[in-house]
C-alpha cells in the first residue's frame, strides 16, 4: 500500500483535529473549534485551527481526475 503526498501532509492535521475535539468534550465548560482555509499556490491549501492557539497546516490539494458538479433542481408541488 503507498502513501499519497496528499495523505502524508493530511494525516496530521487530522490527528491535531482529533485531539482537539477531545480536549473540548473532556473540558467541563464552553468550548470552540474554528477552522479557516486558504488556497495557496502549487496547489495547497493553509489550514488554521482556532482552540484557544493557533494550529498551522500547509496541506497539499488532491488531484482531481474529472471534476462533476451536481445542480439541485427546484422541485414545484
Amino acid at each position: 500500500m503507498t502513501t499519497t503526498t496528499t495523505e502524508t501532509t493530511v494525516k496530521p492535521l487530522k490527528y491535531k483535529l482529533m485531539e482537539l475535539v477531545d480536549d473540548v468534550l473532556a473540558h467541563d465548560g464552553f468550548g470552540d473549534i474554528r477552522i479557516e482555509v486558504k488556497i495557496l499556490k502549487r496547489r495547497q491549501k493553509e489550514v488554521i485551527l482556532h482552540c484557544g492557539k493557533q494550529y498551522r497546516f500547509v496541506v497539499d490539494m488532491p488531484e482531481i481526475a474529472g471534476v462533476t458538479t451536481s445542480k439541485h433542481q427546484a422541485v414545484s408541488n
